[in-house]
């Protein structure tokens, strides 16, 4: 469903504040994958879902999904094959607007717009069905601005409107990162169960070892813009998190020393 392929990407190329970010990273999902990632900061995480969700063009190799060739294509062309979470709730949402012209934008992502824009009742009916998946009461607010709405009520929204059209493929940006422990929990089951029961393909940025060892199918780490450690099925169902600090070790050359992943293990 997805392959990346020797991809690299410097910012700031030829000044003083040169930075290179993904150093010929290549990585292949097969479809219904879940695949976690890990990895210090500056590691390259975000970086490689910002290269895969197109906000910037990568100095060179190729992003390929479902066998398309996207690695040209503008952000708002990869938009009906994708589907994405932020870490700030606040992002992917539109605060001002309802939950179900919410639901409808997401509804409508990726397909030409014309004049009309009124939600039918089949959709309305549709969004209601949808909305109890969550579990929040969201059902019954369906007209209530999203900017009322708590963070992790956002944070699930934008999870729902993420894969209300089946996406190719999933973008989890460390998306719990920002709400209290028992909200993030409550994301994360969702997260969980939206992906297994749609069958989703999907990539899920955490600092927390222990959430990526629990979740998915397979894990990889990613350290200086490479990925240095890629493990799945049974492998990766038996790790413990003194295991992947063990890793991170071996395949970095050196100690672990990332305050904000120490702490979340």
């Amino acid at each position: 469903m997805l392959e990346i392929t020797d991809i690299f990407k410097t910012f700031n190329k030829g000044t003083i504040n040169e930075k290179p970010a993904l150093r010929g990273v290549s990585l292949k999902l097969e479809t219904g994958d879940f695949c976690t990632i890990i990895g210090g900061n500056g590691a390259g995480k975000s970086t490689m879902l910002n290269a895969i969700a197109g906000v910037w063009p990568v100095d060179a190799g190729a992003i390929t999904i479902d066998g398309k060739n996207i690695t040209g294509y503008p952000e708002y062309r990869r938009a009906k094959f994708l589907g994405r979470v932020f870490q700030d709730p606040m992002t992917g949402t539109a605060a001002n607007m309802s939950i179900e012209d919410n639901l409808a934008l997401a509804a409508r992502r990726g397909e030409k717009r014309g004049l009309r824009w009124g939600i039918t009742k089949d959709e309305r009916e549709r969004y209601h069905e949808e909305l109890k998946i969550l579990e929040l009461g969201l059902e019954t607010r369906m007209t209530t601005k999203v900017g009322l709405l708590s963070g992790g009520q956002r944070q699930a929204l934008t999870l729902l409107m993420a894969s209300l059209k089946q996406p190719k493929l999933l973008l989890l940006d460390e998306h719990t990162a920002a709400l209290d422990p028992k909200t993030a929990a409550k994301v994360l089951g969702l997260t969980e169960k939206i992906v297994n029961e749609q069958k989703l393909t999907a990539l899920m940025v955490t600092h927390n070892m222990k959430d990526a060892i629990r979740m998915g199918n397979r894990l990889i780490m990613m350290n200086e813009g490479k990925i240095i450690y890629d493990v799945r099925g049974k492998e990766k169902d038996n790790l413990q998190v003194s295991d992947l600090l063990e890793k991170f070790g071996q395949a970095s050359g050196g100690e672990f020393a990332n305050d904000r992943m120490i702490l979340s293990s």
